[in-house]
């Protein structure tokens, strides 16, 4: 993917000063393109430094996605955050070729940090597109990644005040004992009594859960991907939307790209990535192919945490998210030609 050395265009500055743009402008076109999801700088000056020095788009992708997750933004990509209920940080991430339409994906990876690489070896040395668990562990150790502890005192400190607060929240249903006001272990009863779920989302704008990015080169050649460590005090072996194509993101060099970020549980059941990426191969305008999505989901969910990055081949940018209460304006990052710097943006949500 990409033209490497043949970029012949102005060294942009990546100054660290923050930089607030209102929805209104992110629509302009040119090439090449950077845009990220939620306020993430360095993971969006690491990826369009990738592009200006030469490298592809996956390139910068995958140094982009890994620079969050070294990180660790916001406590919600990579190592030493969101265990899941057994006190374990396990990480998910994918990354796509929208020339090739090659994925490459690992979830509930195990003692190896860099997971956006992981996945970048999944498309390079097999013919699979999604490694789990144990066996994607193992596999990155043969790829020549190290194992790593992934838990921190915070995480440490997270899972034990959770479990203080009688394991709450947590995502079991219709369990013995009532989950709704003790710890595990949960076992299905013996007559069945359905309760209402809880409309409201457990996810929010403080426990946002992944980087996507989606990056297209000067000639429109297009790369997604995401890297996560899912949502807090999760099910072991819970496996969201962000290492899913078309779910967490997509990626076609032949209409553009898109990313998600939110609810993956919810959100992963509509395909929001792929529907926006087609809406824009029908000529749908960025911004308007995101909100669509948006309003898709809302039909069934209308109480959903969650957004999404869209971008086609000219360049073009948008973004959309679903208003709830505590979160009303989605932050997101734009590296562009036409800008002086990586500059964070803002929508207000629909």
């Amino acid at each position: 993917a990409g033209c490497g050395g043949c970029r012949q265009w102005a060294t942009v500055a990546l100054l660290s000063l923050a930089v607030l743009t209102p929805a209104g402008s992110a629509s302009a076109a040119a090439l090449p393109v950077v845009i990220n999801t939620w306020a993430f700088r360095t993971a969006a000056e690491t990826a369009w430094r990738v592009l200006e020095l030469g490298g592809s788009e996956l390139d910068a992708v995958e140094r982009g996605c890994g620079q969050c997750e070294i990180d660790q933004c916001d406590g919600s990509v990579g190592y030493g955050g969101s265990p899941d209920e057994s006190g374990e940080t396990t990480l998910d991430a994918m990354i796509m070729d929208g020339n090739t339409m090659e994925v490459g994906a690992v979830a509930d990876l195990r003692r190896v940090k860099n997971a956006i690489g992981v996945a970048r070896k999944v498309i390079e040395y097999t013919k699979h597109t999604l490694l789990v668990g144990e066996s994607a562990s193992l596999f990155a150790v043969r790829m020549g990644f190290p194992y790593e502890d992934l838990t921190t005192q915070k995480s440490l400190s997270l899972y034990s005040e959770w479990l203080n607060q009688s394991c709450q929240p947590n995502y079991w249903k219709n369990v013995v004992p009532d989950s709704s006001k003790s710890c595990g272990p949960y076992k299905r009863p013996e007559e069945v009594t359905y309760k209402e779920e809880q409309t409201s989302s457990q996810r929010s704008v403080h426990n946002h859960d992944t980087i996507g990015m989606v990056v297209i080169g000067v000639s429109g050649t297009v790369a997604s991907g995401t890297s996560t460590n899912g949502a807090i005090h999760k099910i072991p072996g819970r496996v969201g939307d962000s290492p899913i194509a078309g779910a967490g993101s997509y990626a076609d060099s032949t209409a553009g790209g898109a990313a998600a970020t939110g609810d993956g549980d919810i959100m992963m059941r509509f395909l929001p990535s792929y529907q926006a990426v087609e809406y824009m191969r029908m000529g749908t305008d960025p911004t308007v192919a995101c909100q669509k999505v948006i309003s898709r989901i809302q039909k069934y969910a209308p109480k959903f945490f969650g957004a999404i990055i869209c971008a086609n081949t000219t360049g073009s940018y948008g973004a959309a998210c679903n208003k709830i209460p505590g979160f009303t304006q989605f932050h997101f990052m734009v590296s562009s030609p036409l800008l002086s710097r990586p500059t964070e943006q803002v929508v207000d949500c629909i």
